[in-house]
């Protein structure tokens, strides 16, 4: 199905982010994914997806067989996704994949229902509890949270605090931050130097006063 521009929104934001931790990992997002070499009708495409271990370079589809089953996959949901049979054969799939970690965001769901994820746990893709649409991410050591990011209200990103304060930052916000940091250091330096010049200013006007009143004094 076609993409919509909020799923490429949200997705892209998602792959930034996670393109962050490429120097120790592969990192894909929508390229197909198989795992059966007799059956290449096998196969997904995540949204996003994190090999660890591997260095990330560019490929046009990843096959298990030669690479590594992903140990992390994303879904963002969309209309399609919806369906319960056709959420049901997905998930069937990445049982079948291997990741030890599956994450689904529905940016359309109630709030609080928007943010699901499963475990591996002896051989079975297992939902976990997840509360206050927060939730750790056992792959990469993070935390999963929903917060508005990219213009739209809800938003998955990865954060390093389980409250979410602490975002993990795309190369642009990264950027943006270290911009504005220099800004205000700038400014107070500017102030700073204002304050200096202000204070010397009066020192020398009080000096010029103390030797006026001597002068006045002496005559």
């Amino acid at each position: 199905m076609p993409e919509t521009k909020r799923h490429l929104d949200l997705r892209t934001l998602l792959y930034l982010v996670l393109k962050t931790f490429s120097d120790r990992a592969a990192i894909g997002s929508d390229q197909f994914v198989y795992w059966s070499a007799s059956e290449p009708s096998r196969c997904l495409a995540p949204d996003a997806f994190v090999r660890l271990g591997t260095p990330d370079t560019p490929f046009g589809s990843w096959k298990t067989w030669e690479r590594g089953a992903p140990e992390l996959a994303v879904e963002i949901v969309s209309e399609h996704d919806v369906d319960p049979q056709i959420w049901a054969e997905k998930l069937g799939k990445y049982h079948e994949l291997g990741v030890l970690e599956l994450v689904a965001f529905d940016p359309e769901a109630a709030p609080g229902e928007r943010l699901r994820v499963w475990d591996r746990i002896d051989g079975d893709l297992v939902e976990r509890v997840v509360e206050g649409e927060r939730s750790p991410c056992t792959v990469l050591d993070l935390h999963w949270v929903v917060v508005p990011a990219a213009g739209h209200p809800a938003a998955l990103r990865l954060a390093r605090t389980p409250d979410g304060a602490e975002l993990v930052l795309t190369p642009e916000e990264a950027a943006r931050g270290r911009a504005e940091a220099e800004r205000g250091r700038a400014e107070a330096e500017r102030r700073r130097a204002e304050a200096e010049q202000a204070a010397r200013a009066s020192a020398e006007r009080r000096i010029a006063e103390l030797e006026a009143e001597l002068r006045r004094r002496g005559g």
